[in-house]
């Protein structure tokens, strides 16, 4: 009998360790828009980084104003060039200046991250536009209204938070969380809404439930994403 024995649990095993193994989602198979991808949140991963930000609900847009982020694009660097031609120095390839040191006058978005596309930057009449990862107005409606002058300053101006796209699509997106927009680009969601945890880790800014739902279904996709 025991020479039959070790050949049946062997046999047992292998079989186990089949089904668990077909059962078992793989590392290759994204998850689909819809639902959690079933793997764990990398440690130090922008998916694990959002069970760290507070939900809350949505506050009113009361007193919601521009000119509370102070003045646009003030040159918080101190570097004598103003936070829009610091990005556009930055995002855009060719660039060419106007006064030789600051002024950007044109250059070209190359594989835009909001569309994938590339759009021609000219001074005065550009299809290129900074955005806030994390809108001014949303931030106002999730803590920035109670921040002072200082903090809002340096948050509208915040490299990590801006970002030069496609003007079509920053405007579709106008203040909008990841509960109500994500760029078309589907190549870039994920490394999107890694910046946008990151900024509202930075600065306490707080998310609603369905935005956090949202985040999770997006960064479930590519759990070893890091936030930037």
């Amino acid at each position: 009998m025991l020479t039959y024995r070790k050949p049946l649990a062997a046999t047992a095993l292998a079989v186990a360790a089949l089904v668990a193994t077909a059962c078992s989602p793989g590392s290759d198979t994204p998850a689909s828009d819809g639902g959690a991808g079933g793997r764990p949140a990398a440690r130090g991963s922008a998916l694990a980084a959002v069970d760290t930000l507070t939900v809350k609900g949505r506050a009113p847009k009361t007193g919601y104003e521009r000119e509370k982020f102070g003045r646009a694009w003030a040159d918080v660097d101190g570097n004598g060039c103003g936070t829009r031609d610091d990005v556009l120095r930055r995002d855009l390839t060719g660039v060419r200046l106007a006064d030789g040191r600051c002024k950007v006058a044109s250059g070209t978005l190359t594989d835009d991250p909001y569309t994938g596309t590339t759009v021609e930057y000219v001074r005065g009449r550009s299809k290129v536009d900074i955005d806030h990862v994390v809108a001014l107005s949303d931030a106002w409606q999730k803590g920035a209204r109670k921040w002072d002058t200082d903090t809002r300053r340096r948050f509208a101006n915040d490299p990590l938070n801006l970002l030069a796209v496609d003007s079509s699509a920053n405007r579709r997106k106008s203040d909008g969380d990841a509960a109500t927009w994500l760029p078309p680009n589907r190549a870039y969601r994920c490394t999107y809404v890694a910046r946008q945890v990151a900024v509202k880790k930075k600065y306490g800014v707080w998310v609603t439930g369905a935005e956090r739902d949202a985040m999770k279904r997006v960064l479930d996709r590519c759990p070893q994403q890091k936030l930037p």
